[in-house]
């Protein structure tokens, strides 16, 4: 429970403005050379002079707060973060309000941190900073590896031991603190610095283990996006297996540690040395199946001689002769054949003229022997009425009757 403090001032005593302000901003800064006060943030506004200004609020009531910008603060301030500040309360005469001057500013717990990391993965991702696709492939024998890391750390040690022990390759360090305020722009700067450089095959941006709020500079946002438009392969090997920074997402390859980093960009000289002795095995294998094949195919050679060579060419000639001279000889019995044809074609005319007159004749024969003129010439006439047709009983009317000789018009 607060006690109420007792009153120092005389009821009768005048003030100026100046004066009052004055003494309230030092009776404030003397009952409150420093204060802890949690809440959330709102209203986070940066002057261009680089000083911050925010509210930190809870449910019932917000004070206002400044933050100057040689304090240093180790995570981006948003709206809605739950942090503790450490400051001092201020007035401020010239708009006659109160204010706390932060001195530090930290996350509310674990929760918080681990809130703000989700919302910005959550921002990150849509922007397609973590997309499958955008990772690229380690090389598979690095000539160089670019460190980006503390100097100092157990984790470049880490590091160089491994490759010395595995694979040693040219290793190129950036220096760059791993916590506090400044890490994240070093590392982002050394990120971009092998990128602009060229000059190395592989990036492995590491760090050892440590707490949360620790490992927060590889979350920020500048880190994240710089590992994500790297297009050199970068490996992420921050803190320890259980621990996920953002820039884990954003790296091509996530690696459990700084030692587990140098175990993924280099083989080991034993697997090399194992991979070769197969290679060697199956290409010794190859080559001996391919000259075994090689010795089969030269003892199925039968080789002949120039005279062997010409005798049978000989024979071919012969055999292509008297196949010529069957196709020339069929071909000659046909035309002969066809000549004989055409010379008999005249008789074969005159035959076919002879046997189609003695048709015609007998054809003539047989016609006059059907002529009713021969029945006339034995005794027998033809009668016929007015329309000329033949009448064959005695019911009809003659107009003509025919004879051999003539014919006699009935008239009545």
């Amino acid at each position: 429970m607060l006690q109420k403090p007792e009153p120092f001032i005389k009821p009768d005593t005048i003030f100026s403005v100046t004066d009052a302000s004055v003494l309230l901003k030092k009776v404030v800064e003397t009952a409150f050379p420093e204060i802890r006060i949690r809440g959330e943030l709102s209203q986070i506004t940066r002057a261009t002079s680089g000083h911050v200004y925010m509210t930190i609020k809870d449910k019932d009531s917000a004070i206002n707060a400044i933050i100057w910008r040689s304090t240093p603060v180790n995570f981006k301030l948003e709206d809605g973060m739950e942090v503790i500040i450490t400051g001092k309360f201020t007035t401020y005469p010239a708009r006659s309000n109160y204010q706390i001057v932060v001195n530090s500013i930290e996350m509310a717990g674990v929760g918080a941190i681990l809130k703000m990391l989700e919302m910005r993965k959550q921002k990150l991702a849509a922007e397609g900073l973590f997309d499958a696709s955008r990772k690229k492939p380690l090389p598979r024998f690095p000539q160089t590896i670019g460190v980006v890391t503390s100097p100092t750390g157990a984790a470049f040690q880490d590091i160089q031991n491994r490759l010395r022990e595995r694979f040693p390759v040219h290793v190129l360090l950036y220096p760059a603190t791993v916590q506090g305020v400044t890490a994240a722009a070093e590392v982002t700067a050394g990120i971009e610095y092998f990128n602009k450089m060229n000059n190395v095959d592989v990036i492995i941006v590491a760090r050892g283990g440590g707490a949360l709020e620790d490992l927060l500079p590889f979350s920020e946002e500048n880190v994240v996006r710089a590992a994500a438009a790297s297009h050199i392969p970068l490996i992420s090997g921050v803190g320890h297996e259980p621990d996920w920074m953002l820039i884990d997402f954003a790296a091509d390859v996530r690696a459990p540690t700084p030692t587990g980093a140098a175990e993924m960009v280099v083989p080991t000289k034993i697997s090399l040395i194992q991979e070769l002795d197969n290679l060697s095995h199956r290409l010794s294998a190859a080559f001996t199946t391919r000259l075994v094949n090689a010795k089969q195919k030269v003892a199925n050679i039968n080789i002949k001689s120039p005279k062997q060579l010409l005798m049978e060419q000989s024979q071919r000639l012969d055999d292509v002769a008297k196949t010529l001279s069957l196709i020339i000889g069929t071909k000659l019995q046909s035309a002969r054949q066809k000549l004989d044809l055409v010379s008999r074609f005249p008789t074969i005319l005159e035959n076919r003229f002879n046997a189609l007159n003695q048709s015609v004749i007998h054809m003539g024969q047989m016609l006059n022997s059907l002529s009713y003129k021969n029945v006339l010439q034995r005794g027998y006439a033809i009668v016929r009425d007015k329309d000329n047709n033949i009448i064959s009983t005695n019911t009809g009317v003659p107009a003509t009757i025919e004879f051999m000789d003539g014919i006699l018009r009935v008239d009545k």
